[in-house]
């Protein structure tokens, strides 16, 4: 039995939880809506105010699609309940961001400034100069766009400059030594 998949989810009061044909489901709550679409051969049951994805075989397929559906699923309660966020931090001397309107505006020693609109469904939110927060229900679309923000400027290994994320460890390496 997956150790994930056996697992039931609670859902809270005030979440609406909805299964329809072809096992879409769409999960509203205070945050927003989101649905998706689990594969037909897994079976959700909703009873009591818990969700549980069963499995109809022990084929390896079906063990494979009985976690990834119910993560899935539970992602989504997450989402709408909680909300998702990623905290990117900017290093560098002269590097920083800020917010204008909807977008916002990247310095990182380029030969200009670099400008990232938001997204529907994610928020940024700058609490200084070297932060940013991105903020959003969907899991993917949150590390998604997170992961697009740091691509502009990886962090680089001989002095640490870049983005990256908050707890991200960046392993340094020795310059060049005279002789």
């Amino acid at each position: 039995m997956s150790r994930i998949g056996k697992l039931p989810i609670n859902i809270p009061a005030g979440l609406n939880v909805a299964v329809s044909e072809g096992n879409e489901v769409k999960v509203k709550g205070p945050k927003g809506e989101l649905s998706t679409k689990i594969n037909s051969d897994m079976k959700i049951t909703i009873k009591d105010g818990v969700l549980t994805v069963e499995r109809p075989s022990d084929r390896k397929d079906h063990r494979a699609l009985h976690g990834l559906s119910r993560a899935l699923i539970n992602n989504m309660v997450i989402g709408v309940t909680d909300g998702f966020t990623k905290t990117l931090k900017i290093v560098g001397v002269g590097y920083r961001v800020a917010k204008q309107g909807k977008k916002i505006v990247l310095n990182l020693g380029l030969s200009h400034p670099v400008e990232f609109v938001e997204p529907k469904g994610i928020t940024f939110d700058i609490p200084d100069q070297t932060t940013i927060i991105v903020a959003g229900t969907d899991k993917q679309a949150v590390g998604e766009i997170a992961a697009e923000i740091r691509k502009i400027r990886p962090p680089e290994p001989y002095k640490g400059k870049g983005i990256r994320y908050e707890n991200e460890y960046v392993r340094r390496k020795v310059g060049k030594t005279g002789m």
